[in-house]
């Protein structure tokens, strides 16, 4: 039981990690050395956590769900995103890097998992594919928000970082109200199938 905890600990903290790390690495690759200079190009996960997106937050989704569900993140890598060469087109490089790194990771784990049967590596298909559509939300800071701005014109950009600062409570109301779940779920699941792993289920 000890192992199964740690084994999935791990994961989790992987997961997070390469998100956070892919992020980085495509703003270093369009112009912005910012995560280099800030040591968080590293797959080293104790640089990339977070109490409240890392412990916290898996913690109450894991509470509200009976332990069926949990998604989370790390501290978020440092982007100047005036420094990239072309700042709308790479805004959105940056943001899907992320997102795509966990849908590749999920990849990985779901042949892991056929392999060995080992039901961690099943979990582990459900924290990526849990955080690649949970980011996808357009609501800032998630990358959702970020693909979103490098969408829109300027105007509007500016407005939707106006709004980054009640990210947190909006995600918390998506949280309580469900919506949460109605958003993310069509995403986890189709990939689940794709991947030819069960779904989830909630209820």
């Amino acid at each position: 039981m000890i192992t199964t905890v740690v084994v999935l600990f791990f994961i989790f903290l992987m997961t997070v990690t390469f998100h956070e790390v892919s992020h980085g690495l495509v703003a270093f690759w369009r112009g912005d050395d910012t995560a280099y200079r800030s040591k968080r190009l590293t797959l080293n996960p104790f640089r990339h956590i977070d109490l409240f997106w890392t412990i916290l937050f898996p913690a109450m989704l894991l509470f509200a769900t009976g332990g069926r569900f949990a998604l989370g993140m790390a501290k978020p890598v440092p982007v100047n995103f005036s420094k990239l060469k072309n700042r709308k087109f790479d805004m959105i490089l940056v943001a899907v890097a992320g997102p795509l790194a966990n849908l590749v990771f999920a990849w990985f784990l779901a042949g892991w998992y056929h392999a060995t049967e080992y039901f961690p590596f099943l979990y582990g298909v459900y924290f990526n594919l849990g955080l690649a559509f949970f980011n996808l939300i357009p609501i800032p800071p998630l990358d959702g928000s970020r693909i979103l701005a490098g969408i829109l014109p300027l105007e509007a950009e500016k407005w939707l970082y106006q709004i980054e600062r009640f990210g947190f409570i909006i995600v918390a109301l998506l949280y309580f109200s469900g919506i949460l779940f109605t958003l993310i779920m069509p995403g986890i699941n189709l990939f689940a199938r794709l991947l030819q792993v069960p779904p989830v289920m909630l209820s």
